[in-house]
């Protein structure tokens, strides 16, 4: 079993699947992942794949509806020999199962306070520059139109109020609305299996009925490793079928 899972480990590492990994690391709707390491009669998998994939939504569950999507779709994932269907003559039985899902928040405090100082200091700038050039053009005749230049500045200072007030409002309408949207971060699904079989070298192919389950999943990234080496393969809903005959 630690041999298994060590095997598992080494998938991230193999030169082969380098440039697999580094598409992983990006969260892609409609991709997921499998791992799997064969050693002798055991078979180690571990997958992951989005949210959006799986239940259709990435905010963490709210409503009864929310939740009883996700309850399905971990009973679902945690029957890995239904949604990765291996040969019969192969003889494989499930030893461990178990699935989760894991939710990420995103910070958004950092981009707010930068647009609410970028928006007063630009606000504050532009008052100054034009309260300069307004002195510049008026010094020689400065007392004569000192009454105006108030009656001015005022209906400015009141103008400016008015649309730095009206953007504020705007902008938390928009803020409102985003945070309503849902995207308040990635959630992703995870899952591990330990398989046994009986003989082992039956398990020439892997049919994905996992499409047919969840119809938002439409590709999954596979990285086979064995004690005789690792190869990498792209399982599309097109075309469901694995060919594991490279690996024997």
């Amino acid at each position: 079993m630690k041999q298994t899972l060590s095997l598992i480990a080494l998938v991230a590492a193999s030169p082969v699947l380098a440039e697999e990994t580094r598409q992983l690391s990006a969260h892609e709707h409609g991709v997921g992942a499998l791992n799997i390491a064969i050693d002798g009669n055991t078979v180690g998998m571990e997958f992951h794949a989005p949210g959006a994939d799986i239940v259709g939504f990435e905010y963490a569950p709210e409503s009864e509806s929310d939740h009883a999507a996700v309850e399905s779709a971990l009973t679902l994932l945690e029957t890995p020999l239904d949604l990765f269907v291996v040969p019969a003559a192969a003889g494989c039985s499930v030893v461990q199962a178990s699935a989760e899902l894991d939710h990420e928040e995103k910070d958004h405090d950092d981009h707010d306070e930068h647009m609410s100082e970028a928006g007063h200091e630009d606000h504050d700038e532009h008052d100054h520059e034009k309260e300069h050039d307004h002195d510049a053009e008026h010094s020689d005749d400065h007392d004569d139109h000192a009454h105006e230049d108030e009656h001015h500045s005022d209906e400015h200072e009141d103008h400016a109020h008015e649309d730095h007030a009206h953007e504020d409002d705007e902008h938390s309408g928009e803020h409102e609305e985003h945070d309503h949207a849902g995207d308040a971060g990635h959630a992703e699904f995870h899952a591990e299996y330990t398989l046994t079989c009986d003989a082992p070298e039956e398990l020439t192919d892997i049919t994905f009925a996992y499409f047919d389950k969840f119809e938002n999943a439409r590709e999954v990234v596979v990285q086979v490793v064995t004690n005789s080496g690792a190869e990498a393969f792209e399982v599309e809903r097109d075309a469901p079928t694995l060919d594991l005959r490279s690996l024997n």
